[in-house]
């Protein structure tokens, strides 16, 4: 036991100064100071997922080491020959077959029997946006992240545009750590462009080029819980926390004027955040009016409160993250999908009515898998795919039901599904691109 321990005790050790010299050398290619690298590596080991990061790896070279030990301790007793024998028998080959084993149950599950016939002819070939929301106001969106930092920016411009997308929404994000903290990562100068920045605003230079309309939407992004939970017990960290939200959303009302950017949302899932201090986000908009011309919106979680009129009467449109429970059961229908929409419905056109806007998506979305209706919002995780079957078919019906919904609903202006290529909500090649682009023709 004791040897075991003392093992343990070395292979941490030995963890940790892997992650010191990892930092010191990433910081040496990249030209970075020490003080900044050893401040990121601090801040890493005292996250969440920095934690799990670090033990994950320290419990990799235990691992390794125990094998280690035990293969050498053969050796020493039986020989070479044995010792491999055994290292073949006891860890190759369990290895082999765990490896082989996870590889075809990710290849059953990623199998699926399902045809669909592409329709080529509503695909727009004119390389430019038809601006048909300038005839219907239906915003015909698409949430893409990455715009600017991307190699092939045009390329993907050009493929939004072939199907139909006339307005994009454009993410940038900024960083708090977890709900409990009021820090927040602010620009050193409100209207002073990082090359970050500057790469953004080269994309939404882009797309304009391409006639295609722009929504700048921040996120902010946590490492740890909600946004729409952030949580004081005092007035002063409410007060720091939106100062410094206020300097951040300032900074993208000024980018959104700078580069023409048609709509700008004003912030994304923050309840809390309205019920602390809806005095200060009332002035918070009245500042940006200020600052941009453009129109508003901020996007609400579907599952929000929409007392707030004050606070809705100084936007455009009422917009919703709308990942609705539609079904209850794997592998639903059209006809299942399109009726669970029914009671969404009836409170969207209360909302509507109520607060005289009309109710804009700007996120909706669908995974490819079988229960993608039931939980819209929940992320996968490596594990899911172990035993959650794909299903392009689920994330085409649920985007099919959605538009023979809502589509021509008078206080309905539009959607912005989410998201055009990411890991767990993928739109491109995906006979769900086909079908938004279909509805986005019409």
């Amino acid at each position: 036991m004791r040897a075991f321990l003392k093992l343990v005790v070395k292979t941490y050790l030995f963890t940790c100064l892997f992650f010191c010299l990892f930092f010191y050398g990433v910081a040496l290619l990249n030209s970075v100071s020490f003080d900044k690298i050893f401040d990121s590596l601090i801040g890493l080991l005292t996250s969440k997922r920095g934690l799990i990061l670090f033990h994950s790896l320290f419990i990799v070279f235990l691992i390794i080491a125990l094998i280690a030990k035990y293969i050498y301790k053969i050796y020493k007793k039986d020989g070479l020959t044995k010792a491999f024998i055994n290292l073949g028998l006891k860890v190759v080959l369990p290895i082999l077959i765990l490896i082989y084993g996870v590889k075809f149950l990710i290849y059953y599950n990623n199998s699926e029997n399902f045809n669909y016939d592409w329709n080529y002819a509503i695909e727009n070939k004119s390389e430019v946006s038809q601006k048909k929301f300038l005839d219907d106001n239906k915003f015909r969106g698409m949430n893409v992240y990455g715009i600017g930092r991307r190699k092939n920016d045009s390329v993907l411009i050009n493929q939004l545009v072939k199907n139909n997308i006339e307005w994009v929404a454009v993410i940038p994000y900024f960083y708090q750590e977890n709900e409990n903290t009021s820090l927040i990562n602010t620009p050193d100068s409100v209207g002073i462009w990082s090359k970050r920045d500057s790469l953004l605003m080269d994309g939404i230079y882009k797309l304009h080029k391409k006639e295609v309309f722009v929504m700048l939407k921040p996120h902010l992004w946590m490492s740890s819980g909600w946004r729409s939970n952030i949580n004081f017990t005092n007035t002063n960290d409410w007060d720091e926390w939106f100062d410094n939200y206020r300097k951040n959303i300032l900074h993208f009302a000024k980018m959104a004027q700078e580069t023409n950017s048609e709509m700008f949302c004003v912030g994304t899932e923050l309840r809390s955040s309205l019920q602390a201090k809806p005095e200060e986000w009332i002035a918070l908009i009245n500042e940006i009016k200020t600052i941009y011309n453009g129109k508003l919106t901020y996007a609400a979680n579907w599952d929000d409160s929409f007392e707030f009129t004050e606070f809705w009467d100084l936007l455009d449109y009422v917009g919703i993250q709308a990942y609705y429970p539609l079904t209850k059961n794997k592998n639903p229908n059209l006809d299942e999908i399109k009726n669970g929409w029914d009671k969404p419905i009836n409170k969207l056109k209360d909302i509507s009515k109520e607060l005289n806007k009309q109710i804009l998506f700007t996120e909706v979305g669908y995974r490819p898998d079988v229960y993608a209706t039931s939980k819209p919002w929940a992320w996968g995780s490596f594990f899911e795919r172990l035993y959650k079957k794909k299903s392009d078919k689920t994330q085409l019906l649920a985007y099919q039901a959605m538009y023979e919904k809502l589509w021509n609903e008078p206080w309905f202006a539009g959607t912005f599904p989410w998201e055009w290529n990411s890991g767990d909500f993928p739109i491109y090649e995906k006979p769900s691109q086909n079908i938004i682009a279909i509805w986005y023709a019409k």
